[in-house]
């Protein structure tokens, strides 16, 4: 099939006229290629990516090896859904990933398509273990868009619009946002009195939280936050979720971002960069819990496909060959410098946070009634100039970077001036 060119005024027409309006845009770009952390649009403009298809792509666009292994995959078989009849991968992925999960208890993993199904099922798989039906999440946090994961996901707009009833047995509690006057000790006493006053730990399955919000900021949870979690779900019998969907596979500067904490997670969800820009996803977990479906209660027609499972393991060659876990701690100690500086010179960035390659720059004045805020503005300025860049947290006033960890020092510089200048040019 030959790809044929479009003009990027023609595809936003056809765009609008075809595809739902619900489906967001960020850029008004067509991608026609795309390699390492450079992208190029239809009308032949080049970008760094600093948005790396929202963290999918550590190791970058089109990774060599990547694309090798898809293509010999390809020759052999694309799809015989893994319930019906098994293919090696899948297990040769489960085990490498039961041995990069943090902790010393033997793991199981399931595979499934997308983050949204790892959330979900790490909720049913603790639900059979406890025998209990409830679930507690944090304010700010994103789970996903399906009806539990979205229940789950303590950010309205835009997510949640008018798309209820949403699961009952769900309860939310405060994220420790130290910038919002959310100390961990306030966190902890406000998930107690959650016990207290609105539902019993004995009723509670499992606790679920990301070690470092994503779409909600970009805000790091304490260390002693998440130690005195894994105290309380210890105690009361509880499923500790880690949801690593945006934070996992080196984002960190390490390959997950609950090890700093020193504290192992029951259950691990992870998707996004796991295989390169394919859809993958996977519970990494606890054998006995992990175990505790019978058969027949986990699994999906294209859960583990066996691209996907091609792609995650060249993936994890990558990781090791390459050292993208160290690279992403040397990437995140040349960026945060640099966002630090952008916060001396202009009052309207009033924060910058983040651990290793994930950090976030946080600017005053989120979106009102149409209007766009500063964050809004140095995203398309710049876009502009040549770089690719996303927003999250309250409104969309902070930007987030989620650049490919394979970006050399130059490429690295280049994208930070790009991103100076942008910040001058709506700042002043």
């Amino acid at each position: 099939m030959a790809f044929t060119a479009s003009s990027a005024p023609s595809l936003l027409q056809r765009r609008t006229s075809e595809v739902a309006r619900g489906v967001s845009n960020t850029h008004p770009i067509f991608v026609d290629r795309a390699e390492g952390v450079r992208v190029w649009d239809v009308e032949g403009r080049e970008y760094l990516d600093f948005a790396g298809g929202i963290g999918t792509l550590n190791v970058g666009h089109s990774h060599p090896k990547v694309r090798a292994a898809v293509a010999a995959q390809l020759e052999r078989f694309t799809h015989t859904c893994f319930q019906v009849a098994m293919y090696e991968t899948y297990v040769r992925l489960s085990e490498r990933l039961n041995r990069l999960a943090p902790g010393p208890s033997t793991k199981k993993t399931l595979l499934v398509t997308t983050g949204a199904e790892a959330t979900e099922n790490a909720v049913k798989i603790a639900r059979e273990y406890t025998g209990r039906p409830g679930v507690v999440a944090f304010a700010d946090s994103y789970h996903g868009r399906t009806l539990l994961a979205l229940s789950m996901t303590g950010k309205d707009a835009p997510y949640k619009q008018h798309f209820g009833p949403f699961c009952d047995k769900i309860y939310h509690t405060p994220f420790p946002a130290e910038h919002q006057g959310w100390s961990s000790e306030r966190a902890i006493g406000a998930l107690k009195a959650l016990f207290q006053s609105t539902v019993s730990h004995d009723e509670v399955a499992a606790i679920i939280i990301e070690p470092i919000l994503g779409e909600g900021g970009f805000v790091p949870a304490p260390l002693e936050f998440l130690r005195e979690l894994r105290s309380i779900a210890d105690r009361y019998g509880i499923v500790l979720v880690c949801d690593e969907i945006q934070s996992g596979f080196g984002r960190t500067g390490a390959m997950f971002a609950i090890e700093a904490a020193g504290v192992e997670a029951d259950l691990l969800c992870v998707a996004k960069s796991i295989a390169g820009g394919l859809p993958l996803a996977a519970v990494i977990g606890k054998a006995e819990i992990m175990d505790a479906p019978q058969p027949g209660g986990l699994g999906g027609t294209f859960a583990g496909n066996p691209l996907a499972c091609a792609a995650a393991l060249a993936t994890l060659d990558i990781f090791e060959s390459e050292k993208l876990v160290e690279r992403a701690s040397a990437i995140g100690a040349r960026i945060e410098p640099a966002l630090r500086d952008l916060k001396r010179h202009h009052a309207e960035v009033v924060d910058v946070r983040g651990r290793g390659a994930m950090m976030g720059i946080e600017f005053s004045g989120p979106r009102t009634s149409g209007t766009a805020g500063a964050a809004a503005a140095v995203v398309d300025e710049a876009r502009e100039r040549g770089l690719l860049l996303l927003t999250a947290g309250h409104g969309g006033n902070v930007i987030r970077i989620l650049v490919p960890l394979i970006i050399d020092d130059e490429q690295l510089d280049v994208a930070l001036g790009r991103l100076k200048d942008s910040c001058e040019a709506v700042c002043g």
